[in-house]
């Protein structure tokens, strides 16, 4: 961990479109830890806290699975809210207006560092 930074993934690991699940925490305190996903688009990277505004669980419907069939939008795996990868926002569904949280991004020389939320 690097200044409220925690290591996450290699920048290798996500190229063509692959999503990378991590939990963030410090990990001596499991209740606090939190998950979090991280994936690569046009050559931005987001990171979002893996947890659904709506009914507060995980979205993906798979491990690294979180895109909809026509791998456009973010989906929640229970109640199919359809979330826009660049920004988080909620754009169908029933948390609509709502959106994902987002985590800060730095890629140190290839090393993706998450910070931790608040």
């Amino acid at each position: 961990m690097t200044h409220g930074r925690q290591a996450v993934c290699q920048r290798s690991e996500l190229s063509g479109g692959q999503f990378v699940e991590f939990t963030l925490g410090n990990g001596h305190d499991r209740q606090n830890e939190r998950s979090g996903f991280i994936f690569e688009r046009e050559g931005n990277l987001y990171a979002y806290l893996n947890h659904c505004p709506h009914l507060g669980i995980e979205l993906n419907w798979m491990p690294g699975r979180f895109m909809d069939p026509d791998n456009c939008f973010i989906q929640c795996a229970n109640h199919a809210a359809l979330f826009i990868p660049e920004n988080g926002e909620c754009i169908a569904g029933p948390c609509q207006g709502e959106a994902l949280t987002p985590l800060e991004v730095t890629d140190d020389s290839g090393t993706i560092l998450v910070r931790l939320p608040e």
